[in-house]
């Protein structure tokens, strides 16, 4: 799998280790930047790793903000991008399990290196349940958040 990766000034101290994950894990990453500790804007960051999703370039993404708040909020703000902070792996593996999540939001004030080694292969390793047998009320549910996506908000039918 190919994964996008993005950071701010307050995620770059972690960045390496991210990279690294993903490499470990067995997966090609794609660096959108930052490439140094000057502050910079979130957004940029965030808008470069869901473009690479959007444009089919990248399965996933992961993003790293001083508290992953920011790009969380950011990331959702964009058409076919689930993020979400995880920061203990159930919620960075279920998050993509029940709920499609595709781009995993870290706080690089708030976690250390160690918990991301952890993070990172959780996040990657899960597979979205809701195409497989007994994962119909996953599908329902992100079907639901598809419709709300696209202005429906309709669930009568």
């Amino acid at each position: 799998m190919k994964i996008a990766v993005g950071c701010d000034h307050g995620g770059f101290p972690l960045k390496d280790v991210v990279l690294e994950a993903v490499k470990a894990a067995g997966h090609e990453v794609i660096d959108v930047g930052t490439f140094g500790p000057d502050a910079v804007d979130f957004p940029d960051f965030v808008k470069k790793v869901g473009e690479k999703i959007q444009g089919g370039e990248t399965e996933r993404g992961i993003l790293i903000c001083g508290s992953g708040i920011g790009a969380s909020i950011a990331a959702n703000k964009m058409k076919g991008i689930y993020a979400s902070i995880c920061h203990d792996t159930y919620s960075a593996a279920q998050g993509v399990e029940h709920d499609a999540m595709n781009v995993l939001c870290l706080g690089g004030r708030v976690i250390g290196p160690e918990l991301v080694k952890v993070l990172v292969p959780a996040f990657l390793n899960a597979k979205y349940l809701g195409t497989e047998k007994g994962g119909e009320r996953f599908a329902k549910r992100v079907n639901k958040i598809l419709k709300m996506e696209n202005g429906d908000y309709d669930f009568s039918g």
